[in-house]
């Protein structure tokens, strides 16, 4: 990699006869932090509590089921927060701290629970036949959204409840993976087109005195899904994972290859997309922490496991939808999910 200033005017390709140079765009490195280290099963769905010290996600490490698990950011000691022979996965911290919510099958279905940060008996907080899952906190932490698979209509809505386990539920929308923005009434969340290649895109919807308005696609592609969003705390940005699988030669007898999952980051409107991993790693299921880096699952070392890095705009700004694989230089690593499919019709 050129890093240093002047190789922004380094010609790719030679002095061409009618046409101009094509300069070689030097690359801001992007720092790497590993923050788990299993090399049995695979830890997942990272978050981050509100003052970017604790890190809680799910794991495999222990049990052929998931955990969750919680640990300092920048620790080594890990903590099994729940311990049920069935599934918990997908937490959420709530905005003070204090609770984690995540989805569980633990009582025959896939629910919304709710348990203190420092362990206790979990709090069933939906109780239905439609399997629920991805709970995401309103800012005052009074609220939850999710996605839920409808048992009537086998699609998958999305919808609120109080985190107190009350009777309010409110259905806002079909989709998956919600996210509520951490700086007001707006929801991320991932739709399947409903023609040509079903391909999830990224979209949000605004509440208005409650109610779902404006439902706004902001990041699309025919030839890739788009998923797993995430705020930045700040509300002014978005990270996603993008799913693209590699074409096979119909005249192979090899299985097709593994899908190519990338992490991407784009303004809250939509405008800069710009992907900040370099394909030879299954990336996925990015968050943010409060100080902008972005967390997120990666199976780089041949296991899959928590790492972070934070993104940096290249200079000058690329093309939409350009890349910032850039030097990913790992800062420090100390010696030493199976993720659904990403057509409409695989969920």
């Amino acid at each position: 990699m050129l890093a240093a200033a002047r190789a922004g005017r380094i010609s790719l390709f030679g002095e061409l006869e009618n046409r101009p140079s094509e300069d070689y765009g030097a690359r801001s490195p992007i720092s790497l932090k590993r923050h788990t280290y299993t090399e049995i099963g695979a830890d997942n769905d990272a978050d981050i509590s509100s003052d970017g010290l604790r890190l809680v996600f799910s794991s495999t490490r222990h049990h052929v089921y998931p955990d969750l698990y919680i640990k300092a950011v920048d620790g080594t000691a890990v903590t099994q927060l729940t311990g049920d022979p069935a599934s918990d996965v997908q937490p959420a911290i709530s905005p003070d701290g204090r609770s984690v919510a995540f989805a569980s099958d633990r009582a025959g279905s896939w629910d919304i629970w709710l348990m203190d940060m420092n362990g206790g008996r979990p709090v069933r907080i939906t109780d239905d036949p439609a399997e629920e899952v991805h709970p995401s906190w309103s800012p005052k932490g009074d609220r939850v959204v999710f996605s839920a698979l409808s048992v009537r209509g086998g699609q998958w809505e999305l919808w609120i409840a109080d985190a107190d386990g009350g009777s309010g539920k409110k259905f806002i929308g079909y989709g998956l993976f919600p996210v509520w923005s951490p700086r007001g009434d707006k929801i991320l969340y991932q739709r399947a087109r409903e023609r040509g290649s079903n391909l999830f895109s990224i979209w949000s919807i605004t509440l208005v005195d409650g109610e779902p308005r404006y439902p706004t696609e902001l990041a699309s592609s025919a030839h890739q899904a788009f998923i797993l969003p995430a705020w930045r705390r700040d509300g002014r940005a978005i990270a996603f994972a993008s799913v693209s699988q590699v074409p096979q030669d119909n005249e192979s007898s090899l299985p097709a290859s593994a899908p190519i999952m990338d992490i991407w980051y784009m303004d809250a409107d939509g405008r800069g997309k710009v992907r900040l991993t370099d394909g030879h790693a299954a990336s996925y299921a990015p968050v943010f922490s409060p100080d902008g880096r972005i967390y997120f699952t990666t199976n780089r070392n041949g296991f899959d496991n928590i790492w972070s890095l934070f993104p940096r705009r290249p200079s000058p700004q690329p093309p939409v939808g350009g890349s910032l694989t850039g030097d990913l230089r790992e800062e420090s690593e100390p010696p030493r999910v199976e993720l659904g499919g990403f057509r409409a019709n695989d969920s």
